[in-house]
């Protein structure tokens, strides 16, 4: 059975600094992992193949036969039906397929390859597994605000152990881009707006999705994805052109990418949007100079979905035969879902196009990555039909949904003490489109789970009170539609009830690909139903079902209690029930910040100060860096998140020197004040005060979780080294300056904590 235990180095990662370990022996160490070894017997092997043979290892096309879902979540195939791929198998013109049926269609397909091809070479077999496969996980976005590591490694690790049994051996997951505008729907794959949390959960979940062995049969491959600065799509509008300096490009969207190619990821796919002018699947400059000359990345690079071909409309390519030249020889090994390369390379290279020597070395990647996943070994490691059905669902891997949706769920806010709520003595009316039923519960880029199986919020609810009659069951609105009479029935509900549990928020399909949103708000129907509802007086907790940050406005904003649910998997109705009674204590912190209004985005708090910054939120000065109407600050910063304790920070301890080549302990005195035990997540900001390139007004430099019984304090010490204090210069290479920084000890990015100053003396 997997094991799902923290380990060391797991929790030592998640308590220090990314910055020192990237500059230590451990880094170096795990550089290894990003060489490919290239067994002997392949190059012979590609001797042998015809130009026709190698272009089909080089092309991955959708399963035929496919995962329910997997129709639904991108645009219609126009490949054959089943029979017809197998024959594309016995002629070598597929090196794999993805987002496929389950063990028995990989078994059928590898035996076409290994028994009815010339030359045997076996299949890989791709998914989507991006949180779970059958159990299904909070969404990464949701994963991130738990902030704990170790979580979302065991995670990652049971999605493969799940995932690998009924052949899967490659994951087009983690996605590392840096979102930090909520308008674009797949902010919810991500890890946010931070960068220092994208790296360390990069790392996390490639250790996790990979395990100690690749060839091992709970194992997949990573690929990180979407290369490079998807994240950065204008006005949050999915596919859309990028245009950013090469200093941001380095400095906030591409440092994700490299450490979790050094935490051993050795695929990565090309994003489908252009990069000041150049299409990042024909960008010499990104996948080549960048990612391999500079960088020294030996693995190979998918497109995305007809990410080649999508270069014609973007008006870089003239046509299919084009578009096939510009992506291979800007560096991408395998073509997805279009069908150019098999199409088209071979006459490339007969015309002398495109070098025979070129074509070897990305097929060289691609079989070297087959025989590092075991499949030349035995093709049929991962494909087993009665392993698929026994790593399905198991008690293990449900308990950690459950843990994991609790550990994901962020407070608010808690006016009065509302939360947690007594289980005995109170009639509870849950309100909302989500209130119950077996839909919206595992969000989006979800190929292989079901929602019929997981646990929606009334049965979390029923199950944890003592008394189920007590709790009442009203809709009040669909998603985005009004339901004749649903607000009236809303009202009589909350009148009838002591509390309101207010279950609203996006649907679904409302966030992840294809689902940008011009207005990041709970939609019209819903909000008409919280006004409603709050008239009656009664207390309510909203719940919010979200896959990105939402401007939070009137009757939602003003409710005394707020939870951030995210959509939580398999598990979700037992772990939100989990918090709102206590069980548990609210863990989780915000990975992005709620703005609010809208119109912020894009926002994110490290933005840079400008030549005219308003002074305080108090009060708003004309002729400065804010909007007319409101201050330029999240109304929930990055970092933020309540216990139910009452947490205090004090007494912060900083020398007022670093030395060169020295090392200084920041700390600070965090007390619980309250009367439940509580766990806080202690960050480290800083401010570089001048600098030849404008700083941001605060960066995350460390974290650590505490645990603090009621009325106990906790010494929390970070260590901070002149490397902690890198920055992309005016070279676009790292550098450090001496000068005057601003550190704080706080509980989010834009809160007050503690405060010093320090000097970084010069060498």
């Amino acid at each position: 059975m997997l094991d799902t235990r923290i380990s060391r180095r797991a929790a030592l990662l998640g308590a220090g600094a990314i910055a020192a370990w990237a500059a230590s022996p451990a880094r170096a160490m795990l550089q290894s992992a990003t060489r490919l070894p290239v067994p002997a017997f392949i190059d012979p092997l590609i001797a042998q193949m015809t130009v026709a043979e190698k272009a089909g290892q080089l092309s991955l096309m959708a399963a035929a036969w496919g995962g329910s879902a997997a129709p639904s979540l991108n645009p219609a195939s126009r490949g054959p039906n089943f029979e017809g791929q197998l024959e594309e198998v016995r002629k070598m013109q597929l090196t794999g397929v993805f987002n496929g049926n389950g063990a028995e269609m990989a078994r059928r397909m590898q035996t076409a390859a290994m028994t009815q091809s010339r030359l045997k070479i076996p299949l890989i077999f791709a998914a989507d597994i991006i949180h779970g496969h059958r159990t299904i996980f909070p969404i990464p976005l949701g994963e991130a605000a738990s902030f704990d590591l170790d979580m979302m490694e065991r995670t990652a690790r049971m999605a493969s152990y799940e995932a690998a049994a009924c052949g899967i051996d490659w994951t087009f997951a983690p996605m590392v881009d840096i979102a930090r505008d909520q308008r674009w729907g797949r902010t919810m794959e991500g890890a946010g707006e931070d960068v220092l949390l994208g790296e360390l959960i990069a790392a996390a979940r490639v250790r996790g999705f990979q395990g100690k062995d690749l060839k091992a049969n709970d194992a997949m491959l990573a690929c990180a994805k979407h290369f490079a600065a998807y994240g950065a799509a204008e006005a949050g509008l999915d596919y859309n052109t990028v245009d950013i300096s090469e200093r941001t490009l380095r400095e906030v969207y591409l440092p994700p990418f490299r450490v979790a190619f050094d935490a051993g990821a050795i695929t990565t796919m090309a994003s489908f949007n252009e990069l000041s002018g150049v299409p990042a699947t024909g960008n010499e400059w990104l996948l080549r100079t960048l990612l391999r000359d500079e960088w020294g990345f030996e693995g190979f690079v998918v497109s995305d979905y007809t990410g080649d071909e999508e270069m014609i409309a973007h008006g870089f390519a003239a046509d299919a035969r084009d578009a096939t030249k510009l992506a291979f020889l800007a560096g991408v090994d395998m073509s997805m879902q279009s069908g150019f390369y098999r199409q088209h390379l071979p006459d490339l290279v007969e015309a002398g196009e495109v070098p025979m020597a070129r074509l070897d070395e990305s097929v060289r990647k691609v079989l070297a990555t087959k025989a590092l996943l075991g499949l030349f070994d035995d093709p049929f490691r991962r494909i087993d039909v009665k392993r698929e059905k026994a790593r399905s669902r198991t008690r293990p891997a449900l308990a950690l949904a459950r843990e994991s949706g609790r550990k994901s769920i962020v407070l608010l806010k808690n006016d009065g003490a509302l939360l947690p709520l007594p289980k005995s003595g109170r009639k509870i009316a849950i309100i909302g489109p989500f209130a119950a039923g077996p839909h919206d519960l595992n969000g989006g880029w979800v190929v292989y789970g079901d929602n019929k199986l997981a646990v929606d919020l009334a049965t979390g609810i029923k199950a944890a009170v003592a008394d189920p009659a007590l709790v009442s069951i009203t809709p009040g609105s669909g998603i985005e539609e009004a339901i004749p009479g649903g607000i009236e029935a809303a009202v009589a509900a909350a009148q009838g009830a002591d509390i309101v549990l207010l279950s609203i928020g996006e649907g679904e399909r409302m966030s992840g690909e294809a689902q940008s949103r011009t207005e990041i708000v709970v939609p019209a129907p819903q909000q008409a139903l919280a006004e409603a509802v709050a008239a009656t007086g009664k207390p309510v907790v909203v719940v919010l079902r979200n896959g990105r940050a939402l401007a939070l406005e009137g009757a939602v904003a003003k409710a005394p209690a707020i939870l951030v649910t995210w959509f939580l998997g398999s598990e979700s109705g037992h772990a939100i029930a989990d918090i709102l009674f206590g069980d548990f204590g609210p863990s989780a912190r915000l990975p992005c910040s709620f703005p609010r209004r809208p119109g912020q985005q894009p926002y994110h708090y490290d933005h840079k100060p400008t030549g005219r910054p308003n002074p305080s939120d108090d009060k708003l000065e004309p002729y400065k860096a804010r909007w007319r109407e409101i201050p330029n600050s999240a109304l929930y910063p990055f970092g933020h998140g309540l216990t139910y304790g009452d947490i205090a920070y004090s007494e912060l301890s900083a020398p007022a020197t670093l030395g060169w080549n020295g090392e200084i302990g920041v700390s600070a005195l965090v007390t619980n004040k309250g009367s439940r035990t509580a766990e806080e997540v202690v960050q480290l900001y800083i401010r570089d005060r001048t600098a030849s390139v404008t700083r941001p007004v605060r960066e995350l430099k460390a974290y650590r979780t505490v645990r603090l019984a009621p009325g106990a304090s906790e010494r929390v010490t970070f260590k901070l080294t002149r490397e902690q204090l890198l920055f992309i210069g005016r070279e676009n290479k790292p550098t450090v300056e001496p000068g005057t920084f601003d550190v704080w000890i706080a509980p989010s990015a834009e809160a007050p904590g503690v405060h010093a100053r320090f000097e970084l003396q010069a060498s």
